[in-house]
């Protein structure tokens, strides 16, 4: 299939993505388009939720799955927006609109590029295609929802915006409820065990609190206090502080592990939510790694989490765009960075399927 005028489908379709309010949990329509776009090259696909799945033609049980995945729900655009975040137009080259970047543009190209290997024969992997629903919100629905009904995956691409650099390892995440204890009494009373001014010490305890490992990618544990809440009225002191603590996890420590370190360790009761976003990996002598780098790529740690905290298996987050763009005022992502996608998507996948 002609790549030019592929490229330009795909361009199309974000287009219409962006134009459609897929907000985690609602996005049916940007689910129908999908299904749609993929209808017209011929390509079968089956739905859950709103999940969408296909098979390259060419399926064969006995070979390894390569998972291509990436989402197509949003974030709610924020109150700083000052163009229709609904609205796609292309201005200086950028094409504005919310989902642009996060995640349309590498979900559009993924797609380019598993069209353009959709009949191919005699491939070294299967290839399964998987636009998914609820990244934003790691709701249930998500594909961490969907992975027990999918074929076994062997390796995966997880399609964010990456600048198309080799994402080999991604931050996962622990958010911990923390309680700081003290003693209520009338504020007009000596009190020597305010849990406010208690906290000055475990705040401290926080903010210099260092892990001993520390990973070649993706470099130490960050552990950030991002809430804190005390007191209902002036003359009363608060029998507790609540703290909320952010800990985005390298690949040397599993999240248990960190759990049981922070736990053993704090100044304060602490208690965490959930274990099961885990870093991601893939190692750097992966085939797939090094046919990215034979093409210039270079590898780097992630440090934000995305839908490859879902995977078992070894995956690589790579797509076009920037991250930092994500979740902004007045989202954009380069035209020729969508072009550029697809073509170092098809390029790094032909030195690894062939």
């Amino acid at each position: 299939m002609n790549q030019i005028e592929l490229t330009e489908s795909a361009l199309k379709l974000l287009q219409e993505l962006i134009s459609i309010e897929s907000f985690s949990k609602e996005e049916d329509k940007t689910a129908d388009a999908i299904q749609a776009w993929l209808a017209q090259y011929n390509i079968p696909t089956e739905r859950d939720g709103n999940n969408i799945i296909a098979k390259n033609k060419c399926w064969d049980d006995s070979k390894p799955t390569l998972l291509l995945n990436s989402h197509h729900d949003t974030v709610k655009p924020n109150t700083a927006y000052t163009k229709d975040p609904f609205h796609p137009h292309i201005e200086e080259g950028k094409l504005f609109g919310l989902g642009s970047n996060d995640a349309g543009g590498p979900l559009v190209s993924l797609l380019a590029t598993f069209v353009h290997y959709y009949d191919g024969e005699n491939l070294t992997h299967n290839i399964l295609m998987v636009a998914s629903a609820e990244e934003e919100n790691a709701g249930e629905n998500s594909l961490r929802g969907l992975l027990p009904k999918l074929p076994t995956i062997d390796v995966a691409i997880v399609g964010e915006p990456t600048l198309m650099q080799l994402a080999i390892a991604e931050k996962g995440l622990v958010v911990f409820d923390a309680v700081i204890k003290g003693t209520p009494s009338h504020a007009a009373h000596p009190n020597t065990d305010n849990p406010i001014y208690n906290a000055i010490e475990v705040l401290n305890w926080f903010k210099n609190y260092k892990f001993n490992k520390t990973s070649e990618s993706l470099g130490d544990v960050k552990m950030t206090v991002t809430q804190i809440s005390a007191g209902t009225q002036h003359n009363v002191v608060p029998a507790h502080v609540d703290l909320v603590v952010d800990v985005r996890v390298n690949d040397v420590y599993s999240n248990k592990e960190i759990a049981d370190l922070l736990k053993k360790d704090a100044p304060c009761e602490l208690k965490e939510r959930s274990l099961r976003l885990n870093s991601s990996n893939i190692n750097k002598e992966h085939p797939l790694v090094k046919s990215g780098i034979v093409l210039g790529r270079a590898t780097y740690g992630s440090p934000t989490l995305s839908d490859q905290a879902a995977l078992s298996c070894q995956s690589l987050k790579l797509g076009p765009g920037d991250s930092t763009r994500s979740h902004s005022a007045n989202e954009f992502i380069y035209v020729d960075e969508v072009e550029e996608g697809i073509d170092l998507y098809i390029k790094i996948l032909k030195g690894f399927l062939h």
